[in-house]
């Protein structure tokens, strides 16, 4: 195997193997024995691990592992759409089409390798996707786990078509926590948010921290880029930190809508909560040749 998502003496922390339907799948591994796996279905990061193996991120256990439906739970990407306009089906084609390794990704420099391991993915449309979008361009990710075990996501899109497009976008993170009703985000007061459970209706947070009691479908808009979620029970707060994404989705399902989610138990809405880097209200707009870069760097801390 000689991709260059292998390259050099990473060599034994990177391994490209394959799922259950044949996919490939990239899993990282940091010296500590943190881990991060990324399949090229959707370029979708599936799982985050401790260096002690406990998982961070939640995959419902009904999810369906089978291009074109994408995975319930881990980080799946939406994009070039959030939500569900138009012809694209909800949240878009890039989480359910098949991505490759880019083999002519840019290697890390020097000063930013100290113990990261990373893969680089590539997505394009083909031909006959061209006839539902018909906007070229590249998109290129970089999954990456540092020596702490932050997993970072880099996105850089490209448009290589000869007309302008737009898009929206998010990294649709599925945390994994105790208990939903023990669980605080923390930066997001004083924020406008549109919220999906009104037809997307402005309102402004009134609270010092969210807390969870029903169904919540938010995108915070223009937050600042750090974001943290507290698990009391766990007593471990999630990190997140973006940048040219500057908008927040928070988004808990609750009993009733679990229910009616084939791919989703009734009852996962407890151990489960999405907080996501996204640009949603105000669309990114790509000239002929022009490139946008999202990133986003999550992190765990634990606490006493």
């Amino acid at each position: 195997m000689n991709h260059s998502a292998v390259a050099g003496d990473r060599r034994e922390a990177v391994e490209v193997t394959k799922d259950r339907n044949g996919i490939d799948q990239v899993v990282l591994r940091n010296p500590r024995g943190a881990s991060a796996q990324v399949s090229l279905h959707g370029g979708q990061v599936l799982s985050w691990k401790t260096d002690r193996g406990e998982e961070l991120l939640f995959t419902s256990s009904k999810a369906i592992f089978k291009p074109p439906t994408a995975v319930r739970g881990g980080i799946p990407i939406c994009f070039p759409q959030f939500g569900n306009r138009g012809s694209l089906e909800q949240h878009g084609f890039a989480r359910n089409k098949i991505w490759v390794i880019d083999d002519n990704a840019p290697p890390l420099h020097a000063n930013d390798s100290d113990g990261k391991t990373y893969a680089d993915l590539l997505f394009k449309l083909s031909q006959e996707d061209l006839k539902v979008w018909p906007h070229s361009f590249e998109f290129r990710l970089r999954v990456s786990l540092t020596a702490d075990g932050y997993l970072t996501m880099i996105s850089r899109i490209r448009n290589i078509n000869c007309k302008p497009f737009s898009f929206s976008f998010a990294y649709h993170t599925y945390f994994s926590v105790s208990d939903i009703s023990e669980v605080r985000v923390e930066g997001l007061e004083t924020l406008d948010y549109l919220d999906n459970l009104y037809q997307r209706e402005r309102f402004t947070e009134q609270g010092d921290a969210l807390t969870f009691e029903s169904e919540v479908d938010r995108v915070y808009l223009s937050s600042s880029d750090v974001i943290a979620v507290y698990d009391h029970e766990k007593k471990r707060t999630f990190v997140i930190r973006k940048d040219g994404l500057p908008d927040v989705v928070v988004w808990n399902p609750w009993e009733k809508k679990s229910k009616s989610m084939v791919d989703f138990g009734d009852e996962e809405y407890k151990q489960m909560l999405c907080v996501d880097g996204a640009a949603i209200e105000k669309p990114i707009t790509l000239k002929p040749g022009e490139e946008w870069t999202g990133r986003l760097e999550l992190s765990v801390m634990l606490s006493t």
